[in-house]
């Protein structure tokens, strides 16, 4: 899968959070293009995307990815990451076999696939037993449904108990983690997390990479707030003398390398 998830040899995946909410199905087309154009390859998206909308009910996200790929005619080209387990309202919500099952459908729907590259649980649900979610997971890869498993903001310990679980049974086992790190948000991965993920071989891949938009560099003061009705009020926890530094140095580096603070440049 490596060719698939690389651009110019540096891991990248686009997130789909925002297609529905700040980018319509055009405008969201319109980032999928460019983005494969580009040599991306893998998507990001979950069921829930982006069911805070007013008007919204879930799913606008992956209606949009598989519209795209079904008028481009690249499934088989591209790595599909989707989740499950967000409440979307309702009794849709959490990680029960049951419900993950209707879920995988509605997802496989929306996508207009048959079948999803990396299948993510969201959240931890307290409520589930993990063996019973496994489980579920396991059916779903011997169906086809699922190629690989994975989780989005557990913990170390969860995941070690996921493990166990899976070895027990032979059933898959998680794959990649989720989570949330970037240069102001460190601490929650790499004091645990990634000794974890290094350890047991467990793929990551982060979200809130740019913080938000804040290590983009457009939000410097109280007032850039309103660059974004989306995110600006969000900036308020960045804004200080920590974030701040963090800035002074992107530009420094940016100014270097001819760069933007948010361009990633190979080495």
């Amino acid at each position: 899968m490596t060719d698939h998830w690389s651009i110019a040899g540096i891991p990248l995946v686009l997130g789909g959070n925002v297609f529905g909410w700040t980018a319509s199905g055009d405008e969201g087309r319109a980032v999928l293009d460019a983005f494969y154009e580009a040599g991306g390859r893998m998507i990001d998206t979950a069921d829930v995307y982006s069911s805070w909308v007013p008007g919204n009910k879930g799913g606008e996200s992956e209606a949009i990815i598989g519209k795209w790929m079904a008028l481009r005619g690249n499934r088989s080209r591209i790595v599909v990451t989707t989740k499950v387990g967000s409440d979307m309202g309702g009794d849709r919500k959490g990680l029960k076999a049951g419900y993950v099952a209707q879920a995988v459908e509605a997802s496989l729907q929306r996508l207009q696939t048959d079948y999803i590259d990396l299948y993510l649980s969201h959240w931890e649900d307290p409520e589930t037993p993990l063996e019973e979610t496994l489980g579920a997971y396991a059916r779903l890869v011997e169906q086809g449904k699922v190629r690989v498993i994975g989780n989005s903001n557990h913990s170390a310990a969860t995941m070690a108990s996921a493990l166990a679980i899976s070895a027990k049974h032979g059933w898959p086992r998680f794959e990649n983690l989720q989570t949330q790190y970037n240069l102001y948000d460190r601490a929650g991965y790499e004091t645990e997390l990634e000794p974890f993920c290094r350890q047991n071989e467990i793929g990551v891949t982060s979200y809130f990479s740019l913080a938000k938009g804040f290590l983009s560099g457009k939000y410097r003061s109280p007032a850039d707030f309103a660059k974004s009705a989306a995110r600006g009020q969000g900036m308020a926890s960045y804004l200080n003398a920590r974030g701040l530094a963090i800035l002074d140095a992107l530009d420094t580096v940016a100014k270097e390398k001819a760069a933007t603070p948010a361009q990633r440049l190979r080495r």
